[in-house]
């Protein structure tokens, strides 16, 4: 009988605290950051120093960036001479800081667009950013001056009128407010509509400075009409008029009830989340201990299959025999779990026999999960199937057992693939047998790495004719005789003398699923360990290198 499936209810209580915090906790952005791009404006002048300049030009926005959320507004000069970055940004004074933050998170990601050229501004919806090489900050006009209509909507003369009243009060109220100014004007004839008009000009220049930016952005501006919506966008200031309410709500000092309101409100929801914290804290406590009782009992069971499934189910009779009782002699070196010794079977096979220190079985589990892990890893970074098919199938070691294995390599590092290939790879067959087929239809260009070619191909056609060189050379290398592979020394010339004449390759060796899995005589039982088989197995070797 299957045991009931308990539910767990902690995913449950987190998603009821979550949604309480969405109700209570009170919402930080005061309204909408108007993060939308109206236009973005890049100078003329390219960057011929990059090495400095983009350096510069990101040391000025992170400075910038820490301005901002204190004041809405930053300024920052990094470098000196020719590369120096001078910076501004500055949020439109009805934004709060954190929606200054999310809207110059904005304009500091597309102005970079602008490079290689050195200087460029964008005017966003909520704010503003500028950088160039020179000092611009008492700059109020300038011939990048414009204006940006938007909104298919006309309307009548009742709105113009209103619109041009809006207009002239943030002109006359600009530069008494630190250069901030809103407006909100009722069209006459009208129910429940209103033109409303946003002005600011920037904190770097004079109030004369920003009322004559502002006396021309209006000028701009107006030339919109009859359209419902547009913005002026000059050197100094930023104005706009619209018949759409986009102008966030401004906290007054006298709104003392909501203050109050929101520091209750933050009280009750800090403490609900102190007790329903100390809660699940409690109940996830309590569901651990119980759950690591459980698991106890199960151990020992989960050890012995452990054992018995791994394909390392020696008797200990046979390692002792095989290392000669673990003697002193033997011993090959000393690991983090033990020490290893070499060991040869009765059947002549050499192995590594590793002895623990530990009766412990936590940390058996945690050797073999190493183990099991360390054997069926696999990455780009390891290298398999590079031996030779006649050694892999027969034992045979040949000379030309490295040659083939270069062969394989020099066909890997102009194609870009991997010979080898794991559970899901892409290609069914061999780097070695796609190579001789595209040679045998001649279509070898097909296989080259796009990196290698990238910049030279079309320019310099003696580039596919080394790559075609290096494939041909490589399969020259890989075919199925031995004895027609060239030596080691010859393969160098080849690659060295680019006017030798190549012979023909002939076909490389058919190497099928069960030549190349090593490991197969130990996961089927039908091929005992000890057991003659036609596979090789990997054993410990010694070898002498002589030139060719």
């Amino acid at each position: 009988m299957k045991k009931p499936i308990q539910s767990n209810p902690v995913p449950c209580l987190f998603s009821i605290l979550a949604a309480t915090l969405l109700l209570l906790l009170p919402d930080a952005s005061l309204g909408d950051p108007r993060a939308q791009t109206v236009r973005v404006m890049c100078g003329n002048q390219l960057e011929h120093n990059a090495t400095v300049y983009v350096p510069n030009f990101v040391a000025t926005m992170e400075n910038i960036s820490v301005q901002m959320r204190t004041s809405g507004f930053g300024k920052a000069i990094t470098g000196s001479g020719p590369d120096t970055n001078y910076g501004l940004a500055q949020c439109y004074g009805d934004l709060s800081l954190p929606d200054c933050v999310l809207c110059y998170a904005e304009a500091r990601t597309v102005l970079p667009q602008c490079f290689p050229v050195n200087g460029g501004r964008i005017f966003l919806n909520g704010c503003f950013m500028r950088a160039e090489n020179y000092s611009f900050y008492q700059e109020y006009s300038g011939p990048q001056d414009t204006s940006v209509c938007g909104n298919s909507t006309q309307k009548n003369s009742a709105f113009e009128d209103s619109a041009r009243r809006a207009v002239t009060q943030v002109v006359d109220n600009g530069p008494k407010g630190n250069g901030f100014a809103r407006a909100q004007v009722a069209v006459s004839g009208a129910t429940n509509e209103s033109v409303y008009v946003l002005a600011d000009c920037w904190r770097t220049i004079s109030a004369n400075s920003c009322r004559a930016c502002l006396e021309n952005a209006s000028q701009s501006v107006l030339g919109c009409l009859p359209w419902s919506e547009g913005r002026a966008l000059n050197t100094g200031c930023f104005l706009m008029y619209s018949d759409t309410d986009f102008l966030n709500p401004v906290v007054g000092n006298g709104n003392s009830r909501v203050s109050v309101a929101v520091i209750v409100v933050a009280v009750v929801s800090s403490v609900f989340v102190l007790v329903v914290g100390g809660v699940i804290g409690v109940y996830m406590w309590k569901h651990r201990v119980i759950e690591k009782k459980r698991r106890g009992s199960n151990d020992a069971e989960k050890l012995v299959k452990t054992l018995h499934d791994s394909s390392l189910n020696f008797k200990y009779s046979t390692l002792e025999k095989a290392t000669g009782s673990f003697d002193e002699a033997n011993k090959l070196g000393h690991g983090g779990f033990g020490t290893v010794y070499k060991g040869v079977l009765p059947d002549g096979r050499e192995i590594a026999v590793k002895r623990l220190f530990f009766n412990n079985r936590h940390r058996a589990a945690d050797f073999y999960n190493e183990v099991n892990i360390i054997s069926s890893v696999e990455h780009k970074n390891l290298v398999r199937g590079y031996m030779a098919p006649e050694y892999l199938a027969h034992g045979q070691l040949t000379e030309k057992v490295d040659v083939y294995s270069f062969g394989v390599l020099l066909l890997e590092i102009v194609t870009g693939r991997q010979n080898n290939k794991s559970k899901s790879a892409e290609y069914s067959e061999s780097l070695v047998i796609i190579a001789w087929k595209h040679f045998q239809q001649g279509t070898v260009e097909e296989l080259f790495d796009p990196n290698l070619t990238l910049h030279n191909y079309h320019h310099n056609p003696s580039v596919k004719n080394e790559v075609l060189r290096v494939i041909h050379i490589g399969l020259l290398c890989t075919q199925e005789a031995p004895s027609l592979r060239p030596s080691m020394s010859k393969a160098l010339q080849m690659l060295a003398k680019t006017n030798e004449h190549l012979p023909p390759p002939s076909n490389p060796p058919f190497v099928d699923e069960k030549t190349m899995e090593l490991n197969d005589t130990c996961e089927n039982p039908a091929h005992p360990l000890n057991g003659d088989n036609s596979a090789s197995v990997a054993s410990v070797s010694h070898s002498s290198f002589y030139p060719r």
